[in-house]
């Protein structure tokens, strides 16, 4: 597979019949949801699971989403979602970007970027990355 940025972290998908909408191809709120999931297996991959962040009382919030559909995903087709660290600013936000294939043609079905800023998990409030996410999240960094 070809991917936009070198060393990525990634899950294998299969599409289940629930993900299909009416038009027969995977729901655009689907994609949102595999995004979750890849960016906290990717975060637990890091050591920073949900019980680390809420011994700390801090969690990453998302802030913004941008989600470019190329090609529509189908019932039982593989894919393989990737995603990417590519800015922690060492105070408040952290970027991830996102791509999705479909290993079969090698097909780009999605790119996406997502915006998070930290959070006070018992106020919602914003607060400053905690030293351990600024070290993990900064070492796990790429340049795009």
């Amino acid at each position: 597979m070809e991917w936009d940025l070198p060393e990525p972290f990634f899950i294998e998908l299969v599409v289940e019949p629930s993900a299909i909408d009416e038009y027969d191809h995977v729901n655009n709120a689907e994609y949102l949801r595999w995004i979750e999931q890849v960016s906290w297996a990717h975060s637990d991959s890091l050591g920073l699971t949900l019980a680390r962040y809420r011994e700390l009382d801090r969690g990453m919030a998302v802030h913004r989403h941008e989600l470019d559909y190329l090609a529509p995903a189908f019932e039982g087709d593989r894919l393989a979602l990737a995603t990417w660290i590519i800015a922690a600013d060492s105070r408040l936000t952290l970027i991830r970007r996102f791509q999705l294939v479909r290993p079969a043609d090698g097909r780009t079905l999605l790119k996406a970027r997502t915006r998070f800023a930290c959070i006070e998990l018992s106020s919602g409030r914003p607060r400053r990355l905690p030293e351990e996410y600024r070290r993990i999240y900064g070492e796990a960094a790429v340049a795009e």
